[in-house]
């Protein structure tokens, strides 16, 4: 009799436990898809100042070689030739000395604003302190974990999705894939704050996941991955082979060079491991998702809109106004969905006509 009892209470116990994770998986299935919706509604700011005139600014990139950055600065000019603005981007070349410098040079040029793109606050500490000596606004993309103003920092806003959100999304395609039974191996760069946010956060739901498994949590130069991936990715599938299924990482670019090695291994482009990026949809990674080549999926930026945002954020602070308050929401996009939102193109740019809106709150034609 009281084995019979512990046998049915395990039983109960197991039957709990499965529904939990089917539930789990559930949930992850249902996030994923609602983040492949079209992006094709302004909720964006309507309001704000007119912009100022006459102003002088400087895109200061971490490094013009990612795509996420680049995208930014495309679309900076973009909005800065509809204000009427000066621009001047100089490039950090991927090293804390090359954005070092570029800081420095841009507060030799006298600017009235300067945006930093890609790079973290506390990396730079002594140039943003001083700008705020010499009074010039700084803006931020990707320079912190959260979206908002930074005041400790220097910075009157941070222009950026949610980390969380994205990185979840991220994870949440996975799982959702491969039906709750992902092998992960997660990839990021701990010279960056955001980039140690969101790995955690993918690592943190991948966890969660009863059947799924986290194999490695691999931290490597995001600007060395040209020299570093092949050889890191053979190593990798000589340790777990079939185990790794899905890679995560946090930008486009590590898997820029995994694909090479994974061929060399006899693994067709469609198979596993599968890749799915958390940041920041660059133009490789929608080739690769289109052609079902070595990458599945991206939760990329709006990385034009997000340029004229930082040009907003800066003629608020130039008006003596609050941030806009506005974060973008998070876009997934797969083989199912590229066809929208700027994918032939192969960027996420919303049909939401963010440039019109932009343009109608600066009085501006």
């Amino acid at each position: 009799m009281f084995k019979t009892i512990l046998l049915a209470s395990a039983c109960c116990m197991a039957l709990t436990t499965l529904a939990r994770a089917d539930a789990f998986v559930d949930a992850a299935t249902k996030a994923a898809n609602a983040a492949t919706k079209r992006a094709n509604k302004w909720d964006g700011p309507t309001t704000g100042p007119t912009i100022a005139k006459g102003k002088s600014i400087v895109y200061v990139a971490g490094d013009m070689k990612n795509g996420g950055i680049l995208g930014v600065a495309n679309g900076v000019k973009e909005a800065a030739a509809a204000a009427g603005w000066k621009l001047t981007i100089i490039d950090g070349q991927g090293t804390v000395s090359g954005r070092t410098a570029a800081m420095n040079q841009a507060l030799t040029l006298k600017p009235d604003g300067i945006i930093a793109g890609g790079f973290d606050t506390s990396e730079q500490k002594t140039a943003f302190a001083a700008a705020a000596k010499a009074g010039v606004t700084v803006v931020g993309w990707h320079s912190g974990e959260k979206a908002g103003p930074e005041p400790d920092a220097g910075i009157f806003a941070n222009v950026t999705t949610s980390p969380k959100a994205v990185a979840e999304t991220a994870a949440d395609e996975a799982i959702a894939d491969s039906k709750g039974t992902a092998g992960v191996i997660i990839f990021t760069d701990s010279e960056y704050k955001i980039a140690v946010f969101k790995a955690k956060a993918m690592e943190a739901i991948i966890k969660k996941c009863a059947g799924c498994k986290v194999l490695a949590y691999v931290d490597s130069p995001i600007g060395e991955s040209s020299q570093r991936m092949p050889q890191l990715t053979t190593t990798l599938l000589q340790k777990y082979g079939k185990k790794w299924t899905y890679s995560l990482a946090i930008n486009d670019l590590y898997f820029d060079f995994m694909g090479p090695s994974l061929a060399a291994a006899g693994i067709k482009g469609d198979a596993t491991p599968k890749a799915i990026s958390a940041g920041d949809g660059s133009v490789s990674a929608f080739q690769r998702i289109r052609s079902k080549q070595y990458q599945f999926g991206t939760v990329p930026e709006p990385l034009n809109e997000q340029g004229w945002q930082l040009i907003d954020e800066l003629n608020r602070a130039f008006n003596k106004k609050p941030w806009s308050g506005f974060v973008a929401g998070v876009h997934l996009v797969t083989p199912t969905n590229i066809a929208y939102d700027g994918g032939p193109k192969n960027v996420f740019d919303p049909g939401n006509g963010y440039r019109t809106h932009y343009k109608a709150i600066w009085h501006v034609n």
